[in-house]
C-alpha cells in the first residue's frame, strides 16, 4: 500500500461528498499510475448525515463512526493506527483535489527519502492562493510582526513574513518549517520515529507541533508547487469567531511551553495572551461597528432632517421661533427614530441585498405605531401630528436617496440592490448544465442566464446560448460581464476547474455541482464558511427577516412566560420542564416551534425546538411522507404567525422534553 488517505469529518457532508468524488478520481489516476491507495473517514460524531451518505455513496472507503467528538489530533491518530499506506495524507473535508495530485506527491517523495511531510498548494473558493500553503515556525519574533500586522504589510519580507514565506515563490518547490493540516503528507516511517498528533491539541497548532517534530527528527517539510488543490476554508469551524480566536492562540501557547526554552515561552505566552486580548477586543469592535454604523448614520439623516423640519414648521407655519419646547427634541424626536429604526430593522431594511420595500415597509409601520404611541402620550409631549407625517416623508425620501448614491459610488450603478449572484454561466454540456439550471430555478435564487461554456465540444458551435469554449473562459467573462461561474463536474475535471480558478482568480464567484448532487458548493471569500446552494434555499424560515422575527418572539414570550408562570404551572403538562425550556429559549438555545424531534434529512437546519407542526394534531397518526410533508410545508411557507398558531393550539405541551 503506497498511501492512506485520511479525511475527519465534523458536520459537513456536502463538502465532504464533494471532497470524496475526487478523492475516488484521484484515486482512479494514481491506481493507473501503478500506485495503492485507500482512503478512511473518520467522523466526529456529526448530526447531519455524513455517516450515512459515506455508508451508501462511498461503501469501498473504510469507515471510523466516532460517538462523540474527540477533537483533530485523536479523530486522525485513529484513522493513522490502522493505516496500510508507507504514506498518510490528512485532508481536509472542505478541500478538492486534482486528478493527478496524488500521483504527483507520491511521484515526488519516492525520489525525496528526506520527505516527512509535504504540503501543496491551495487555493480558496475564489482562486486567491492561501498563504498559510507554506509557513515558517512561529517563533515570539515572527509570532509578534504577524499580530501586529508587520507581516502582512511587509509581505514579501524575509524578516518581517517568516510566518507565511511570503518572500518564497508560491509556483516553485521549496523546504518549509510547518505545513497546513489541511493537506499533509505523511511518511509513515517518520511518524513510527516521531510519534502521532499531540492530542494536546484539541484542534489547531497540531500542524505546527508535528512539522517542528519531523524536522527535529531528521527528517525535511516540502511544500510541493506542482499540484494545487482548492481549500474552502471556515467550514468545520468559523474563522473569524471569537471562540476561534481563543482555541488558537491557546495552541500556539501549548505549543511553546512544549518546545521553547522557558525564558522564550514565557516572552511567547505574553504576546499571545496580549494578543488573544487584542485580537478578541478588535473582533467584538469590528462586529459592533458593522452592525450599528448604518443604523446611526440613518438616525443622524432623520435627526438633522427633523431638526429643520422642526425650525421651519415653527418660524413659517406657526409663526413662533419658540413653539416647540425643548422636549420635543430630547424625547419625541429620539422615540421617532427608535420607533422608525427599529421597524426597519425587523422588516429587513438592513439586511442584503437591500430592497427599497423592505425600508418603506418599515418606516410605514413604524409611523403607524408612533401614532398609536402618540394617542397615550402626555398632553405636554403632544406637540403636533404634521411633523410625525412629516417626519416619515423625509425620513422615506432621506434614507432611500442615501442607499441609491451609496450603491452608485460602490457599483457604479443607480441598482441599490445589485444582484449578488449577477450574470451567470455554467461551463459544461446542454444536458448537465440543464439540470443545474432547473435547480437554481428550484432554489428560489435570482440570477441571469447567459449562457454554456463549452468545455470540449459538447455543446453545438451554432447552438444560441454557447458562449464559446473553456479556453477562452477569461475573455468571454468580461465580454458578457459575468459574475458568477458554475463547473458541472460531469464535463468538466477537478484538475481543469482548478486551473480554471487559478487563471481567472476573484474576478468571479465560482460553484462546483458533481455527478447526481442536488447541491452547488463554492465560497465568495476565504474568511467565510462555504456557500451551498441547495433546494432548501427555497425555505422562508431561512430567511434573515424571519429568523430575527421568530427569535424575537421566542424573546418575548419566554419572558412572559416566565412572569405569568404560576398560570403555566397550573395549565401546562409538566410545568417544571415548561420553566427550563422557558429559559433556553431566553438564552437562544432552543426554539419553541420547529421540527422537534423529527430529524429529517431533507429538512432545512435550525436550532432544536419544543414543538413543531405536527402538535396541532394531537390525536392524529401520519406515516413518515405525510409528517415530513407537513414540516416541509412548515418551512417553506414560514411566518411568525405560524408559530404563535402551533404555541396556541399547543400550549399544554410547552413542558415536553
Amino acid at each position: 500500500m503506497n498511501l492512506t488517505v485520511i479525511i475527519l469529518n465534523y458536520n459537513v457532508r456536502y463538502f465532504l461528498e464533494q471532497a470524496l468524488k475526487a478523492v475516488k478520481e484521484a484515486t482512479l489516476h494514481a491506481t493507473q499510475h501503478g500506485f495503492i491507495v485507500e482512503t478512511i473517514v473518520v467522523d466526529n460524531d456529526s448530526k447531519d448525515g455524513s455517516v450515512e451518505m459515506v455508508q451508501m455513496q462511498f461503501p469501498a472507503f473504510q469507515l471510523i463512526a466516532n460517538k462523540e467528538n474527540v477533537g483533530f489530533s485523536a479523530g486522525n491518530n485513529q484513522g493513522i493506527k490502522i493505516a496500510k499506506g508507507d504514506y498518510v495524507l490528512l485532508l481536509n473535508p472542505d478541500t478538492v483535489v486534482s486528478e493527478d495530485t496524488f500521483t504527483k506527491i507520491l511521484q515526488f517523495v519516492e525520489k525525496h527519502p528526506d520527505c516527512g511531510g509535504l504540503g501543496v498548494k491551495m487555493i480558496d473558493g475564489k482562486g486567491i492562493f492561501l498563504p498559510e500553503s507554506k509557513r515558517g515556525l512561529p517563533t515570539p519574533m515572527v509570532s509578534l510582526y504577524k499580530m501586529t500586522g508587520l507581516s502582512s504589510l511587509f509581505s514579501n519580507s524575509p524578516r518581517f513574513n517568516q510566518y507565511h514565506l511570503g518572500f518564497l515563490d508560491k509556483n516553485q518547490t521549496h523546504k518549509v518549517a510547518v505545513l497546513s493540516g489541511a493537506f499533509m503528507l505523511l511518511k509513515k516511517e517518520c511518524l513510527d520515529k516521531i510519534g502521532l498528533l499531540d492530542e494536546t491539541f484539541f484542534m489547531y497548532g497540531e500542524d505546527i507541533d508535528l512539522s517542528y517534530r519531523i524536522t527535529k527528527g531528521g527528517f525535511e517539510n516540502y511544500y510541493f508547487a506542482d499540484t494545487t488543490i482548492i481549500h474552502y476554508k471556515g467550514e468545520s469551524t468559523k474563522k473569524g469567531s471569537l471562540n476561534y480566536v481563543r482555541i488558537f492562540y491557546n495552541a500556539m501557547i501549548i505549543f511553546a511551553q512544549k518546545h521553547f526554552a522557558n525564558q522564550q515561552a514565557g516572552l511567547y505566552t505574553l504576546l499571545i495572551r496580549v494578543g488573544i486580548y487584542l485580537r478578541a477586543s478588535l473582533s467584538i469592535l469590528a462586529r459592533i461597528v458593522r452592525w450599528a454604523f448604518p443604523i446611526l448614520l440613518d438616525a443622524f439623516i432623520v435627526l438633522v432632517g427633523l431638526y429643520f423640519i422642526k425650525e421651519y414648521w415653527a418660524n413659517n407655519v406657526k409663526g413662533m421661533a419658540s413653539y416647540y419646547a425643548p422636549q420635543y427634541m430630547t424625547v419625541n424626536v429620539p422615540l421617532y427614530i427608535f420607533i422608525w429604526l427599529t421597524s426597519v430593522y425587523f422588516s429587513g431594511g438592513y439586511d442584503k441585498p437591500f430592497k427599497l420595500s423592505r425600508l418603506i415597509r418599515g418606516l410605514f409601520v413604524g409611523t403607524l405605531i408612533i401614532s398609536a404611541v402618540y394617542g397615550f402620550l402626555d398632553e405636554a409631549y403632544r406637540f403636533s401630528r404634521a411633523m410625525i407625517l412629516l417626519g416619515a416623508i423625509w425620513s422615506i425620501f432621506a434614507l432611500s436617496a442615501l442607499r441609491i448614491f451609496t450603491g452608485f459610488f460602490r457599483n457604479k450603478s443607480f441598482d441599490i440592490a445589485p444582484n449578488d449572484t449577477g450574470k451567470l454561466a455554467i461551463v459544461g454540456g446542454l444536458e448537465e448544465g440543464q439540470h443545474i439550471k432547473n435547480l437554481l430555478s428550484d432554489t428560489g435564487l435570482d440570477f441571469e442566464f447567459m449562457g454554456w461554456i463549452d468545455p470540449s465540444n459538447l455543446v453545438e458551435k451554432k447552438h444560441r446560448f454557447r458562449l464559446g469554449d473553456l479556453e477562452n473562459l477569461a475573455q468571454i467573462i468580461e465580454l458578457y460581464k459575468i459574475k458568477e461561474i458554475i463547473f458541472c463536474r460531469k464535463d468538466v475535471s477537478f484538475k481543469r476547474m482548478i486551473e480554471a480558478m487559478e487563471a481567472i482568480g476573484p474576478a468571479v464567484n465560482y460553484k462546483i455541482v458533481t455527478e447526481d448532487s442536488d447541491h452547488i458548493i463554492g465560497s465568495n471569500s476565504k474568511n467565510k464558511a462555504g456557500d451551498l446552494y441547495t433546494l432548501s434555499l427555497s425555505y422562508t424560515i431561512l430567511q434573515a427577516v424571519q429568523k430575527r422575527n421568530k427569535r424575537l418572539l421566542d424573546f418575548v414570550l419566554s419572558l412572559i412566560f416566565l412572569i405569568t408562570f404560576p398560570i403555566g404551572f397550573l395549565l401546562v403538562k409538566n410545568p417544571i420542564q415548561f420553566f427550563k425550556n422557558s429559559i433556553s429559549i431566553l438564552l437562544n438555545q432552543k426554539t419553541w416551534v420547529g421540527f422537534s424531534s423529527y430529524n429529517f434529512e431533507e429538512l432545512p437546519k435550525i436550532k432544536e425546538s419544543i414543538l413543531s407542526e405536527i402538535d396541532k394534531y394531537p390525536d392524529a397518526q401520519f406515516d413518515e411522507m405525510t409528517t415530513l410533508r407537513l414540516l416541509k410545508l412548515y418551512a417553506k411557507e414560514y411566518s411568525v404567525y405560524k408559530d404563535v398558531e402551533i404555541i396556541f393550539k399547543a400550549f399544554r405541551s410547552l413542558g415536553k422534553k
